[in-house]
């Protein structure tokens, strides 16, 4: 694997567990300060932050495909993960594995 392919998949690594700590803000505490504390701001931050990861991390996994390559289903399944609380970080294991076996 080259030193770009590893850099992308680094990059790629990183966002998906920074949409993963997103979707836990959004649900462990923006959703609960709007319902508890009457706070609706905290949501709008959170989620729209958290939108703007998902749809990166999406975009990501999609040129992974042509750019690492990375394996369609392997990015089928890193969109899944995505959706799911601590999903990226299991898929993070995954992308970890494609990464020291290509180096």
């Amino acid at each position: 694997m080259s030193d770009r392919e590893l850099s992308f998949l680094r990059v790629l690594r990183w966002t998906s567990k920074t949409e993963g700590v997103s979707t836990l803000v959004l649900f462990g505490i923006a959703m609960p300060l709007k319902y508890w504390a009457g706070m609706p701001l905290a949501v709008t931050v959170a989620g729209t932050l958290h939108g703007v990861l998902f749809v990166a991390l999406v975009l990501m996994l999609a040129m992974a495909v042509r750019k690492v390559p990375l394996s369609i289903g392997l990015a089928v399944i890193g969109m899944a993960a995505a959706i799911i609380p601590f999903g990226p970080f299991w898929f993070d294991r995954k992308l970890h594995l494609q990464e020291t076996a290509r180096s």
